[in-house]
């Protein structure tokens, strides 16, 4: 599947790009540091497009987290929380959530993106395996025509059961197999999204 059209009101999800996700000694080694400029490029050209940008937040509900409300990780890397309000026209929402998917947060995504009549979500941040990838399930799920701007993610190393470890790249490949392979969105490149949005 090539990247098809995206649709002038496409909503682009900016996931969990927060200032906790710097914290290597917590998360570990990650993959793909030209991520965050993809990430700035995306929401600089939905701006710029009228077209509007859902800001996902993480509110991590463990004690240990570098992301939980109340500490300085809760909040926007700094390149996200410039762009803010910065859309013009293009409409802006703000969801938080405690969980893996930006469809179980609040305000309510879903009736969100159908009360403005979006079909269409293209998925950015972070982290590739976990949260984007369970938003673009959902999204699937629910119906909505959804695009990872794989190169715009980013995840860390894990170890796993019976002493698997897999490394930050593996772990983003495979959930981009998954989710191309099997139908809940279309993996493609930042450059891809780019070029489609006239």
């Amino acid at each position: 599947m090539d990247i098809a059209e995206i649709a002038d009101n496409a909503a682009l999800v900016v996931v969990d790009v927060q200032k906790g996700f710097e914290d290597l000694a917590f998360w570990g080694q990650r993959n793909n540091p030209g991520a965050d400029d993809n990430i700035a490029s995306l929401i600089d050209a939905w701006q710029a497009s009228g077209r509007p940008v859902v800001f996902v937040r993480h509110d991590s509900v463990e004690p240990e987290s570098p992301l939980r409300p109340g500490q300085e990780g809760n909040g926007f890397k700094e390149y996200v929380e410039a762009r803010r309000g910065k859309g013009g026209a293009g409409a802006e929402l703000l969801v938080t959530k405690s969980v893996n998917s930006a469809f179980y947060g609040s305000p309510d995504l879903d009736a969100w993106l159908k009360g403005a009549g979006i079909s269409q979500i293209v998925l950015t941040g972070i982290q590739t395996n976990m949260c984007v990838e369970t938003t673009a399930r959902m999204g699937g799920n629910l119906g909505y025509d959804v695009v990872v701007a794989y190169d715009a993610t980013y995840t860390f190393d894990v170890e796993g059961p019976f002493g698997w470890w897999r490394s930050a790249d593996e772990l983003a490949q495979a959930s981009a197999v998954s989710l191309h392979g099997d139908g809940f969105a279309r993996v493609v490149t930042t450059k891809e999204v780019l070029d489609a949005v006239v």
